[in-house]
């Protein structure tokens, strides 16, 4: 076993089993979607969120017009309009280096909040981390302003549990700037009001976490600092960049770069590309998606195996599994969660569209079941 996946968990089709015997029906492949799709593994245990009275199918059959949030949608708009005007500073020449620089490693290195952050540790629990990686996650997540570490993984849960139905928040169905960006600007469609509130109730492990607790509690005065007044800052006072440009460079661009990075993984990520593991669904593999997104655009394999902490399989362009691998190396993260290829291979041959070539894709092991940790 390599070193990178020393400590991984691969669950064995045993394991599977395991997970889904509450979840059995006359159609298995139904039943493991019903898992791969909509549950998070915590501490090696199943959390199905319980729907109760919910009937999704009358929310469906509502006639509903969502109402724009002009507040929002001003928000988004002004940071577009002043981010067209850093391009152009860019393009002019009117930038110092210093400065692009700067701006290329905040994106790039914030981005791990939200990939191995926010996502992959904080909302599917697909490893463990130490407390120093927890609140080094934290801050990286705080400078991409992306709300709150609660309320962002909460939603995200919602997402994977109700895709591409109307409790979606981001439902692609309705269109590529709606998943983009729209949702962001419209009122919710009720079905969302309504599971992000019973979702709350299954989501206390996020609470339970008091990196999050005071991340969600001080988020204000965080984002003010991290994410507008430190990149404002650094290339006025270091290097002396102009204000007014480094406002619109390092500040708005900076920032609104980073909100169409992650909003690419709603949109693009769920339409252009391949279904290699489940044709049935809309989420795709999309390579540009993932090169931008620190490895986040293998949707296809994530919404089948959302419990995986590489989302994607070996072999394919995956920054951010590369860093929780460094991490793992140390220490910090550990129990790390992931499919075995035959798992993998058997998924892809019942339901994928036929694109999955497996000699492409290098695995460490041979073996096909490997249900203990290493």
């Amino acid at each position: 076993m390599p070193p990178a996946l020393q400590n991984v968990e691969m669950f064995s089709t045993s394991r599977c089993q395991t997970l889904l015997e509450d979840f059995k029906s006359d159609d298995d492949e139904m039943s493991e979607s019903k898992v791969n799709n909509n549950n998070v593994i915590h501490s090696g245990k199943l959390y199905e969120n319980c729907d109760g009275d919910f009937d999704l199918s009358e929310f469906e059959a509502m006639d509903f017009k969502a109402r724009i949030r002009w507040p929002d949608l001003v928000v988004q708009i002004s940071l577009h309009v002043v981010s067209i005007y850093g391009l152009y500073l860019i393009l002019s020449n009117q930038v110092k280096l210093y400065t692009l620089l700067f701006v290329l490693v905040t994106i790039y290195t914030s981005g791990f909040g939200i990939t191995a952050g926010v996502h992959r540790l904080w909302s599917h629990r697909s490893y463990k981390a130490k407390l120093p990686l927890r609140c080094l996650l934290a801050v990286l997540f705080t400078i991409t302003g992306q709300r709150d570490i609660y309320t962002w993984a909460l939603d995200h849960r919602v997402h994977h549990k109700y895709t591409e139905t109307v409790a979606d928040p981001h439902d692609v169905r309705r269109g590529f700037w709606f998943a983009h960006v729209g949702w962001l600007v419209l009122t919710p469609h009720p079905a969302v009001e309504d599971r992000r509130i019973a979702l709350r109730k299954t989501s206390l492990d996020l609470l339970d976490d008091p990196v999050v607790r005071i991340q969600k509690i001080f988020f204000v005065p965080l984002f003010l600092i991290l994410n507008i007044l430190l990149p404002l800052g650094i290339p006025i006072y270091y290097w002396d960049e102009d204000w007014i440009t480094s406002f619109a460079v390092s500040f708005v661009l900076r920032f609104t770069t980073t909100l169409n990075i992650a909003y690419c993984v709603n949109s693009f990520a769920h339409l252009w590309g391949n279904k290699p593991y489940d044709r049935y669904i809309q989420s795709v593999e999309n390579h540009l998606v993932s090169l931008a997104a620190l490895g986040e655009g293998w949707h296809n394999y994530h919404h089948v195996f959302p419990w995986d902490y590489r989302t994607s399989e070996l072999g394919k362009i995956n920054i951010s599994t590369g860093f929780i691998d460094f991490f793992a190396r140390i220490g910090w993260a550990y129990d790390l969660k992931a499919a075995t290829m035959s798992m993998i291979k058997r998924r892809a041959e019942r339901s994928g569209d036929g694109t999955f070539h497996p000699e492409e894709e290098p695995y460490p092991n041979n073996t096909d079941d490997h249900s203990h940790s290493y």
